[in-house]
């Protein structure tokens, strides 16, 4: 008889934002008429940028050719690839990362679901609350918590960091010491940055109590303030006791495209057994690399021209957060985030729950947020805006919620 993985079970109803691509799909079918603005999803709106399209289009005739056509990737990356990041994310800010060290993938997301698969069962993991759900539903997928709680919105055997208001929204140590500590920043949802002498506290923590930091910096390019540090290899001690996980996707726009890399750094040893060494077996047994064009637009992200193109659009949806946030803070909203992420974090007015004030804008004003309560139950009283529209959609959501 066929039996079925029942960890799934534990999933309270599909993906936060499978749940909002619902209503908001359901409310468009009742009202065509309406213009609604999405500023829920954090997805992309500006094209790729000339360098990545021109490196695209050559990569493309290169497979037209006998001599020069591309199949199966190297499990780790393209050396050229491998190389080219190593050089500018890491050496040009004094990490030493190995290009061998480097594992290209098709996207943070993926490799952020995927890295608890190294680690056994038994494991305590940790997370922010609120938190990006992926950390959390997949380590339920995988049987490393108990059923969910309804009555504390989150799931038994989880260690979860409160991550409130009054402390900047970093999270607390916790009080029982954890195995894996899922940590991301800039932060998503909150936009809330760390402070390098903070983050290095956290790698301190780990090493001494042996715990591994899972680390998200997909958000680095947002980063404005010099003290905020674009990696956690950027503190002492951080290659014993962290992984790192990287995206294209908001620092290059690759959302369509799918671009990622994790690092994970041969002194990293658990249990005896080399953390690399497990990570470059599951990469190779599951995946069989990010297609070469793809990864050949990945390196012209480095290029003199794809560095300043970016540079360029990466302040448009800069200039878009803080019209979101200054838009909102006149309007009387307490509000964050914004300055070091592209996400803007803000508490739902006159005691609203999180989704409440999901229904009120989508039917007073035409837009999409992100119910914080979808990110944990810390996230309740809180909503995230994101700053990926387009700057004359930012402008007309934030003029519409003001008029409120």
């Amino acid at each position: 008889m066929v039996t079925v993985n029942k960890n799934y079970l534990k999933l309270p109803g599909s993906y936060l934002f499978s749940n909002i691509a619902k209503k908001v799909a359901a409310y468009q079918e009742a009202h065509p008429q309406d213009k609604i603005i999405r500023l829920g999803i954090g997805d992309v709106t500006q094209p790729l940028a000339p360098a990545i399209i021109e490196s695209l289009h050559k990569a493309v005739d290169e497979m037209a050719h006998g001599e020069t056509f591309h199949g199966y990737a190297p499990d780790l990356g393209y050396e050229f690839l491998r190389n080219t990041i190593a050089e500018n994310d890491y050496k040009s800010r004094g990490c030493d990362i190995a290009p061998d060290e480097i594992f290209v993938s098709d996207g943070a997301k993926s490799d952020s679901g995927n890295i608890q698969e190294i680690f056994g069962l038994d494991n305590k993991v940790a997370v922010c609350d609120p938190v990006y759900p992926v950390y959390v539903d997949t380590n339920v997928m995988a049987g490393r918590t108990g059923e969910y709680n309804p009555s504390r919105e989150n799931f038994d055997g989880m260690i979860y960091m409160p991550c409130r208001e009054e402390n900047g929204f970093l999270p607390e140590f916790p009080k029982e010491d954890p195995d894996l500590i899922y940590l991301c920043f800039p932060n998503n949802p909150t936009g809330s940055a760390i402070r390098k002498e903070q983050l290095q506290e956290w790698v301190d923590y780990a090493n001494k109590i042996g715990a591994v930091i899972i680390y998200d910096a997909a958000y680095e390019a947002y980063i404005t303030e010099d003290d905020v540090p674009h990696s956690i290899y950027e503190c002492s001690g951080a290659k014993t006791c962290a992984i790192e996980i990287r995206s294209f996707s908001k620092n290059a726009g690759f959302t369509g495209v799918r671009l990622g890399f994790t690092v994970v750094p041969k002194d990293l040893v658990r249990d005896g057994v080399s953390l690399h060494s497990l990570w470059a077996r599951r990469h190779g047994t599951k995946f069989n690399g990010a297609p070469y064009i793809v990864q050949r637009a990945g390196e012209a992200v480095y290029s003199p021209e794809g560095k300043a193109q970016l540079k360029e659009q990466v302040a448009y949806y800069m200039r878009n957060a803080k019209t979101i946030y200054e838009g909102l803070k006149k309007a009387g909203y307490s509000v964050s985030g914004g300055v070091n992420a592209p996400y803007i974090w803000l508490k739902t007015p006159d005691k609203m729950t999180s989704w409440e004030f999901f229904d009120y804008l989508l039917e007073k004003a035409k837009v999409v947020g992100t119910p914080g309560s979808g990110f944990g139950a810390h996230g309740e009283g809180f909503f995230r805006l994101t700053a990926f529209g387009t700057y004359e959609n930012t402008v007309e959501a934030i003029e519409r919620i003001a008029r409120l």
